[in-house]
């Protein structure tokens, strides 16, 4: 069973709110608020408008995530996937997209453009140690553990 945390939204009167699809959705689709189309050529990126302005509770984050079906169609990513929309801005939640594909897209208005994930935080403490505990993998770094 969902928990359902209360993130205020503001604004205009024909701004899409987030939505779940499914009753099993762990994400929200986000729609584009735009005045106009928006061209992606091939390996290129940019700002997309939501119209969205949040206040998340502190404790939580919004993760902006990829939709799959715009990767998957047309090689549509999150640029800085997954990212972060932390609990004190205040400004116009925008969506950094990235065309990885091999043909230009059009972003038009109400085009479902990624995922909103509200997720809790959690702070650490970074403290300076002489010593870091043993572990069978050490220091192995990328590929270290096999393929």
């Amino acid at each position: 069973m969902k928990k359902n945390i209360v993130v205020k939204v503001q604004s205009q009167s024909d701004v899409k709110f987030p939505e779940y699809k499914t009753a099993g959705s762990a994400g929200a689709d986000v729609y584009a608020y735009l005045s106009e189309d928006i061209s992606l050529a091939p390996g290129e990126f940019k700002l997309i408008p939501t119209g969205l302005f949040l206040e998340i509770p502190q404790g939580y984050e919004i993760q902006v995530r990829p939709r799959s079906g715009l990767a998957a169609k047309y090689g549509i990513t999150v640029l800085n996937s997954p990212g972060t929309i932390d609990s004190d801005y205040r400004g116009e939640a925008k969506v950094c997209l990235i065309n990885l594909g091999k043909k230009m897209v059009t972003i038009s208005n109400g085009d479902r453009i990624a995922q909103f994930v509200l997720a809790p935080v959690c702070c650490a403490s970074y403290q300076f140690s002489q010593t870091l505990s043993e572990t069978k993998r050490g220091s192995g770094g990328y590929g270290s553990t096999g393929k």
